[in-house]
């Protein structure tokens, strides 16, 4: 599965931006998704998950309630739609699939990444 993310922006603290990940390659649908961040001198994070069906989420404790991960199966596209946002959400962030319909945490878990899209949140 090839990834591309966009969406990405500059966006004062509080405020909402909504990520895309556009799937191509391999059958989608069967692939549960993830997105993941990375802020500048620390390590990739786990941010929310989706299962192929969509029926089953996992969020990251500091994002839960904020932010929403969606799909579009239909579309080969997966959403995070973040509300609320505050400066510690700055990051790159990264859309990943893995190989099996059940959704994961861990980023070994998954098999394919996107190149990332810049979050800046500013105070």
């Amino acid at each position: 599965v090839q990834l591309q993310a966009s969406g990405g922006g500059v966006v004062q603290a509080g405020g909402s931006l909504k990520l895309s990940c556009a799937a191509s390659g391999r059958t989608f649908s069967r692939h549960a998704m993830g997105w993941f961040r990375q802020a500048p001198g620390k390590e990739r994070e786990f941010v929310a998950a989706i299962s192929w069906s969509g029926r089953v989420q996992y969020y990251s404790g500091s994002v839960k309630g904020r932010f929403t991960i969606s799909r579009d199966n239909a579309k080969n596209t997966v959403y995070l739609q973040m509300n609320s946002l505050r400066p510690e959400d700055t990051a790159v962030y990264y859309c990943a699939a893995r190989s099996t319909e059940v959704a994961g945490t861990s980023s070994a878990g998954y098999d394919s990444w996107g190149q990332g899209t810049q979050v800046t949140v500013s105070s």
